[in-house]
């Protein structure tokens, strides 16, 4: 049973502003649920909500706010979750509004959640393991709560957080502007949008640390992987191959070839536990056998910053990968964001708005190069409709 009086400590512990605006609202529906990578900026969703309401006249006596990342909370579980609400009524006798954060530490979390939405509770709960959108969560939870993905911070959202204010007019209006611009971005392009990582300067040891944690603690320790080297291999060599097609096969005999003995069940579990722990993203080829849109995915990263630990020499699976972040915040993760291949490739496609791109790093002095990326954009309207084609360069 979870101490009472720690719980409510906790609690009172957590009345604090810690706000970056995210530009996310939560207006519109009392129910929600955001899910996403660690370190993302979920929580900061949550309080700067919290601030709002605030600001709109309501009190923290209304308002609980847990993170059960928290180790007091550490083996809470569902039976405990009803002290939540008995704590509350010591502080205040008004009707509660919930922000759950990590709620995916609490095994049955979902039946605390549905019977809270079935008594009209206004709730927002976080979560950095997409199993909270398995099967059976969604059953349990389907037309009660509205669901957000939450990525790490875009381009725009690291410059404000550095201080910049990317709405200026004046921000590439001299040489000299567009010059800081440039250093910022390449910071960006190569260190990614994790909200501490933009604001220290050991990138890379921070980055290791995050990696680790999801690595070690939301896939190996999960799921019990037992052949942790292999593991390894495969993020790396999925690092490597970011603008490439990897099936299951040509992941498994990659793997393999470290001497490294693994099944291709084994390979497929573990790209779905990376999926399920929000570190890797997949984009599969559109194509009418289901099949083949299955068997050829391309795999990109969370943040970029996960793909400069891990590989060298990958300036151009970073600026892919940094064009697969943006269409996905944009269009959603789901049968939304495809990639192309018959017999020529595409890079994306976008059935939305029937757009295709293609990502280059840099077509400079090369007339192959050109050729290359236009005919695929030419060609693609000989079997999807495609009224808008776009190159993406770095520059």
């Amino acid at each position: 049973m979870i101490d009472k009086q720690i719980l409510l400590e906790v609690m009172l512990e957590n009345r604090q502003s810690r706000v970056i605006d995210r530009n996310i609202s939560l207006d519109g529906f009392d129910r929600q649920v955001l899910v996403g990578v660690r370190r993302a900026g979920k929580s900061y969703i949550l309080y700067g909500h919290i601030q709002n309401l605030i600001a709109k006249g309501h009190t923290w006596d209304e308002i609980i706010y847990l993170n059960f990342e928290d180790e007091r909370l550490a083996g809470m579980n569902l039976s405990d979750m009803n002290a939540i609400l008995e704590v509350h009524t010591r502080v205040s006798d008004k009707r509660p509004m919930l922000f759950l954060d990590e709620i995916q530490n609490v095994e049955g979390w979902e039946k605390f959640a549905r019977r809270l939405a079935d008594n009209k509770y206004k709730i927002v709960i976080t979560g950095s393991n997409a199993r909270m959108l398995s099967v059976d969560v969604a059953a349990t939870l389907v037309g009660r709560f509205l669901t957000h993905e939450i990525f790490p911070f875009s381009f725009s959202e690291y410059l404000d957080i550095i201080g910049v204010d990317s709405k200026s007019e004046l921000l590439s209006a001299t040489t000299t502007n567009r010059a800081l611009l440039m250093r910022y971005f390449e910071e960006y392009f190569q260190f990614g949008g994790f909200l501490e990582c933009a604001t220290i300067p050991v990138k890379r040891d921070y980055l290791t640390s995050l990696y680790q944690k999801i690595f070690l603690g939301d896939i190996a320790a999960r799921h019990r992987g037992e052949n942790l080297f292999a593991l390894r291999v495969l993020f790396r060599k999925l690092a490597e191959s970011v603008n490439q097609l990897l099936s299951f096969t040509r992941a498994t005999n990659i793997v393999a070839s470290t001497g490294t003995k693994i099944g291709k069940s084994t390979v497929i579990n573990y790209l779905g536990y990376a999926n399920d722990a929000y570190l890797i993203l997949v984009v599969l080829n559109i194509a009418d056998n289901i099949t083949e849109r299955i068997s050829t995915p391309k795999y990109y990263f969370i943040d970029n910053g996960i793909i400069s630990l891990l590989a060298l020499d990958i300036h151009t699976s970073l600026l892919e990968n940094l064009v697969a972040l943006a269409l996905i915040r944009k269009y959603g993760s789901k049968d939304a964001v495809y990639h192309f291949n018959h017999g020529i490739e595409v890079d994306f496609y976008i059935p939305e708005t029937e757009t295709a791109i293609q990502v280059c790093y840099s077509m400079i002095g090369s007339a192959d190069t050109i050729e290359r990326e236009t005919r695929g954009l030419m060609k693609i309207g000989e079997k999807l409709s495609c009224l808008r084609r776009i190159i993406v360069t770095y520059e």
